[in-house]
């Protein structure tokens, strides 16, 4: 299976369609209720919810979801009986399969028992397909619409001697770059705060979109980062950081020591300041978890045009 554990919770609906094609004589006995083993509709409709909850164990390598609803409705018509189906969950990756496993369990159940009345050749499942999906990827996109600037400075005394490599300020820069934050910068500094403050001021004087740093967030003599850049921000942000820490939360308990913050800053309030956590595990999860919603802020700031804010 798939890892799916780093990808953020969202709600992620499905829905899909198909069809079972039969005889008039038998759409008919549908429509009116006379199929001999009881109403065809009904107990497909139970036997479609029901496979929605269980399509992993249906399909080997889908994920074990906890559907959140689940629906099929029925129209009976001249030539076929047409079935659709939707499914909704909140979680990490989305219920396509759920909404047709509900279609084809739906389509199976009528099948059996309307078979006794027509020959094998007269019942034709068909036309099982995926019609509109919402949620992941496919609604909360990762890239940007158009390149920012970014740079990444990565906060750590034993880095900066050369005592270790850096492998969490590497890991958000590739990530960034992935994303489209073009041009990059990236650097590795001591935990001093004076440095750090006159770096910071400079780039929001350039202009530079995404300022994140990468260490420091801790509650150590030295963490400086929070302390020493919070005094910068002008339009502070929480719930990029809250969400960070609830993402995190749920892997690790080590999660709720990050004091990190997040926020705007700079001239109008153009720059993004971000102060990630200095492990590799709690920078790149913190980030994958906001991910969308800062692609969508900067997406969102080349539509505004009011003073004072967003140009």
């Amino acid at each position: 299976m798939i890892n799916v554990g780093n990808k953020p919770d969202t709600l992620r609906t499905a829905r899909a369609s198909g069809r079972l094609l039969a005889p008039v004589e038998v759409l008919e006995r549908i429509r009116g209720g006379t199929v001999e083993k009881g109403d065809c509709l009904q107990i497909a409709r139970v036997a479609g919810i029901q496979a929605a909850k269980r399509t992993d164990d249906l399909i080997p390598l889908c994920h074990p979801l906890p559907i959140h609803a689940a629906e099929v409705a029925f129209e009976v018509t001249d030539e076929a009986v047409l079935i659709t189906a939707e499914a909704a969950v909140i979680g990490p990756t989305g219920v396509e399969m759920e909404a047709m496993a509900a279609v084809s369990a739906a389509a199976l159940t009528i099948y059996d028992m309307v078979k006794m009345y027509c020959e094998p050749d007269d019942l034709v499942i068909d036309a099982v397909k995926l019609i509109r999906k919402t949620g992941g990827k496919s609604q909360f996109t990762n890239r940007l619409r158009s390149a920012k600037s970014a740079l990444v400075l990565v906060l750590s005394d034993t880095v900066a001697a050369g005592r270790k490599p850096d492998t969490a300020g590497q890991a958000v820069r590739a990530v960034l770059e992935k994303c489209g934050f073009e041009p990059l910068e990236y650097a590795v500094m001591s935990d001093d705060a004076e440095p750090l403050l006159e770096r910071v001021r400079q780039a929001l004087d350039d202009g530079i979109d995404c300022i994140m740093t990468v260490g420091g967030t801790g509650i150590s003599p030295r963490d400086i980062t929070v302390d020493t850049l919070a005094p910068l921000i002008t339009t502070p942000m929480p719930g990029i950081m809250e969400a960070g820490r609830a993402f995190g939360q749920r892997r690790t308990p080590y999660a709720l020591m990050s004091r990190g913050v997040a926020g705007l800053a700079g001239p109008r309030g153009r720059s993004l300041i971000m102060t990630l956590p200095g492990s590799r595990g709690g920078a790149t999860e913190t980030l994958q978890a906001v991910l969308p919603g800062l692609i969508h802020l900067f997406d969102c700031r080349d539509a505004f045009q009011h003073a004072g804010g967003y140009e």
